[in-house]
């Protein structure tokens, strides 16, 4: 039968469809049978890097709580994405100028979920985005005024899915 498709192909015969399902499958079961026997650890954020984190953006100041709201469900379903606000008490003027806006956390793999700077014309000190959860953990928002002081709001957060799981190798 070889031959015969040789002959009306012209070249060597067509490979059987359920041939290359069956060799496709098996690298597929190769693949994962090698990947199931790696250990895997779950990467998160030390206690030290959100120190850190926060070092970077005070420079060592003193943080007050109050003047900030952190505005985020204390249960939320999934980590995968979770609404956010956050609002400043400031007139934006002079020395009550917010100059930027920061959101930490304390178990996602990385401290810094965002950091955002305000412009001399920003008429309010508020955003809102979505960000991921891997836990439950308290989020912190931080507020950088421009006579140098730094205020804070922070929230505890149950979360039933966590998201942002990385994992290390």
């Amino acid at each position: 039968m070889a031959t015969i498709a040789k002959q009306l192909t012209g070249g060597t015969p067509p490979m059987d469809p359920y041939r290359r399902r069956l060799i496709a499958g098996a690298g597929v079961a190769g693949v994962a049978g090698v990947l199931s026997i790696i250990p895997l650890a779950s990467v998160a954020a030390t206690p030290a890097q959100l120190k850190t984190a926060l070092e970077m953006i005070t420079g060592g100041a003193t943080v007050t709580p109050g003047r900030v709201k952190l505005e985020i469900a204390p249960l939320v379903e999934s980590g995968f994405t979770v609404p956010c606000k956050v609002s400043v008490a400031s007139t934006m003027k002079g020395a009550d100028r917010v100059q930027a806006i920061h959101i930490l956390n304390q178990k996602n793999p990385q401290p810094n979920i965002i950091s955002a700077r305000l412009g001399p014309r920003a008429a309010k000190a508020q955003f809102g985005t979505r960000i991921r959860l891997a836990d439950s953990q308290t989020v912190m928002a931080f507020a950088e005024f421009s006579d140098g002081s730094f205020w804070s709001d922070q929230v505890d957060v149950v979360v039933t899915l966590g998201a942002c799981v990385e994992e290390a190798l």
